[in-house]
């Protein structure tokens, strides 16, 4: 059954998404702030900023009013970095319909509060109940139909397993879990170990010093969700282990483009001037951190990825503080 569902967000991966909804039937509206980038993207049928080389249908709707996009939705999705989530959700204040189903695709924590994007927005909007969607997907392969697997997360299981409907395609699988926090930390969490994998690649180590990040940058996603109550199956399935292998390993991973230039010696202020889309672990690793001490766990790899991006901590004296720690059972 088509329904009609707005897309809160223009970039890369909310296009994809769009993208995925229609091919399954549904009517899609997309909402951006800039009038220059949705009238383009209206004409062109192409959203040659963030989403370069892909088709998009044009009966794909584009617009900047917010009351429009979201009139009459049974979903909206909510797709905008974090460093813009508060301001942008907060202009959609008293637009959207009671009883509409709110997802938020959205990677990492608020800088203020430490809270979750799902949080955020039930904050914002007044809503009780704000799914989150997660897993490795990024979003230039969901756009081509690359085979996916994402999950959806939210505490209103028929909440989910509605939207686990209207997502789900022949290339695009959704599962479900009532794991929303567990959900999100690995999401947050998994672009500061890219950073991290990034470095080591950039300072030209191998292939046991990426597993070695990898799996001990799972260790403290783990360690800080379980503190938290989020359950320990969370971080071994699609949003912990799947996410962070794909944001660590991938061409098209930002995280990581970003850490192999800071490994070869590039400052975080050149390399953020030169990039076009976001790369949120540059944003969120201060959060990450906070959250961290609150909590009184120890993420040491989180805190080194920290020091190189707001305090000029060099890369390999951060390797020598990684390697230097106290010995300790695994």
């Amino acid at each position: 059954m088509s329904q009609k569902v707005a897309v809160i967000g223009d970039g890369g991966w909310g296009t994809a998404l769009g993208l995925v909804l229609h091919q399954n039937g549904h009517a899609v509206t997309m909402w951006g702030p800039f009038s220059e980038n949705i009238e383009a993207a209206r004409q062109t049928c192409c959203n040659e900023t963030y989403l370069p080389g892909i088709e998009l249908p044009a009966d794909m709707q584009w617009t900047t009013d917010g009351a429009e996009a979201v009139r009459d939705a049974a979903a909206v999705v909510i797709a905008v970095p974090t460093q813009f989530y508060r301001d942008v959700v907060a202009s959609f204040r008293g637009l959207i319909a009671p009883g509409t189903h709110i997802v938020s695709v959205a990677k990492g924590l608020d800088r203020d509060t430490h809270k979750t994007m799902t949080g955020v927005a039930e904050e914002l909007l007044g809503f009780d109940s704000v799914a989150a969607l997660s897993g490795p997907s990024h979003a230039e392969e969901v756009a081509l139909g690359i085979p996916t697997a994402v999950v959806i997360a939210s505490r209103d299981e028929s909440q989910a397993a509605d939207l686990q409907r209207l997502f789900s395609g022949g290339t695009f699988r959704v599962y479900t879990t009532t794991d929303v926090l567990g959900v999100q930390l690995g999401g947050a969490l998994k672009n500061v170990i890219a950073i991290a994998v990034g470095i080591s690649d950039g300072l030209g180590f191998g292939d046991n010093t990426r597993a070695a990040l990898i799996t001990r940058g799972l260790a403290e996603m783990t360690r800080l969700g379980t503190g938290m109550g989020c359950h320990p199956a969370t971080f071994s399935g699609l949003s912990g282990m799947g996410d962070l292998i794909v944001t660590c390993t991938s061409q098209h991973s930002r995280n990581r483009g970003v850490g192999e230039r800071l490994g070869r010696g590039e400052t975080i202020q050149d390399i953020m001037a030169s990039m076009k889309q976001v790369a949120e672990g540059v944003w969120n690793c201060s959060n990450a951190r906070a959250l961290g001490n609150s909590q009184g766990v120890e993420l040491p790899i989180t805190e080194e990825v920290y020091t190189i991006l707001h305090n000029n901590h060099s890369p390999m004296e951060a390797v020598k503080d990684l390697m230097g720690r106290d010995v300790r059972a695994e």
